[in-house]
């Protein structure tokens, strides 16, 4: 029978375990790691998740050497616990299931963690350095976008534009000094220390238009870093 990885279908979870053995020593996985928290008044809870998803996928659609997982939908966002709905593992569990999670891909050529939540850099940083001590193949990625804000303004709202079309609510803005000025509070109180509403920067702007621009750079960004990374490492047959 012949592999129905060669066609279009690049997603995991739709796949057979034969068509997987057929050809994961060629290719990486790719595992977007999002987080269910709030994103404000007017941004979904799955804002980072999404986001992540859509990224995995677009690199998927235009490369034949990645394999894209199911995504992780909660990672460390205990600086949002005070807002209803958040869902935070907490960094040591996420660190743990991240470092099980890649030990269990070990039939792929490598592993690459794209993180769509900025709270989880510390555990998949511990994480990445652990995997490859042991030996195996990680790369870990998030979206960087200049100039942007912080949390659930104009470049996450444009972003949501992008993948939805329409908000629940009307965007409110939140507080909008720089994060560097806002990091004691942030450690010390979390988020609604400094913005009731949960926003760190003012939406005021965004759209769907800038949200596309926004995730065609990022996937050229994504697919740059894939490609650095095969240089780095020695790509798959």
């Amino acid at each position: 029978m012949a592999s129905a990885v060669g066609s279009a279908e690049r997603h995991l979870a739709g796949l057979a375990w034969p068509d997987v053995a057929a050809v994961a020593a060629s290719r990486a996985l790719v595992v977007p790691l999002g987080s269910t928290e709030q994103h404000g008044p007017h941004l979904p809870l799955s804002t980072d998740t999404d986001v992540a998803s859509v990224l995995s996928a677009r690199l998927a659609a235009r490369r034949d050497d990645v394999l894209v997982a199911p995504a992780l939908p909660y990672g460390s966002a205990g600086e949002h616990a005070a807002f209803a709905g958040t869902l935070s593992i907490g960094a040591a569990a996420l660190e743990h299931v991240l470092v099980e999670l890649v030990r269990s891909a070990d039939a792929f050529a490598g592993t690459v963690l794209v993180s769509g939540h900025g709270g989880n850099a510390a555990p998949v940083a511990a994480a990445v350095a652990r995997l490859r001590d042991e030996g195996r193949r990680v790369l870990a990625w998030s979206p960087r976008v200049p100039g942007g804000d912080a949390h659930a303004g104009r470049t996450e709202t444009s972003l949501v534009l992008a993948l939805r079309g329409a908000l629940a609510r009307p965007p409110a803005a939140g507080d909008t000094r720089p994060l560097t000025d806002l990091m004691a509070d942030l450690r010390a109180g979390g988020v609604a220390s400094v913005s009731p509403n949960g926003v760190l920067g003012d939406p005021a702007g965004a759209s769907a238009e800038e949200g596309a621009a926004l995730l065609d750079a990022l996937v050229d960004d994504l697919s740059a870093a894939l490609d650095a990374w095969w240089a780095e490492t020695g790509a798959p047959p």
